[in-house]
């Protein structure tokens, strides 16, 4: 099975046993993700409330240190105005309460997210001369509480292929990127 799947950060905080994040900032323009920023629309995050995908909890991407689940009811998902918040019921498990006790402290403060692009739900247009990435459409497969929350510390590996299209078709559709790119889901 091969997904590509992306990352992205935002901020996060504990309260109790819940720890509350806000997992995407809707309209907020990226850092520079290796020759292009980014920015994800209200939009992008439909799909995944409106199919009620199953979206797990992680510590750093790490499917071993699982911490929440939508279909348990131990995380939940909100859109709001400003972003996709979540809010994670923490388990008493040694992950769970390190990642507690680190979140409390201050000592890690980032939010991530694992996502997948749909067809179609991408487009480029140049800001100030740059190239910028516009989500519409994606799957949320995961967020995490990472240690590094810049999005530099994220993989754009994905998102500099459909970069590379996009300049190689001088602003064209890169929807025929979809057909060239074998990512079959299981």
């Amino acid at each position: 099975m091969s997904i590509d799947i992306e990352r992205r950060a935002a901020s996060v905080a504990a309260e109790g046993t819940i720890i509350r994040g806000l997992a995407i900032p809707f309209g907020s323009l990226s850092e520079d993700l290796g020759g292009f920023r980014e920015v994800f629309e209200a939009s992008a995050v439909d799909r995944t409330l409106t199919e009620q995908i199953d979206v797990r909890a992680l510590v750093d991407h790490d499917s071993a240190k699982i911490i929440g689940r939508v279909r348990a009811g131990t995380m939940t998902l909100r859109k709001a105005s400003d972003g996709l918040h979540v809010a994670i019921t923490v388990p008493d498990t040694s992950v769970g309460r390190d990642v507690l006790t680190l979140v409390s402290r201050g000592d890690v403060s980032g939010m991530s997210i694992g996502f997948r692009v749909m067809a179609g739900g991408e487009r480029f247009e140049r800001r100030d001369g740059q190239p910028v990435r516009i989500i519409s459409d994606a799957r949320i497969v995961e967020t995490s509480i990472v240690t590094f929350p810049a999005y530099q510390a994220t993989d754009a590996s994905v998102a500099r292929r459909a970069l590379r299209a996009y300049q190689g078709q001088q602003g064209r559709s890169i929807v025929w990127l979809r057909a060239r790119i074998a990512i079959p889901v299981a």
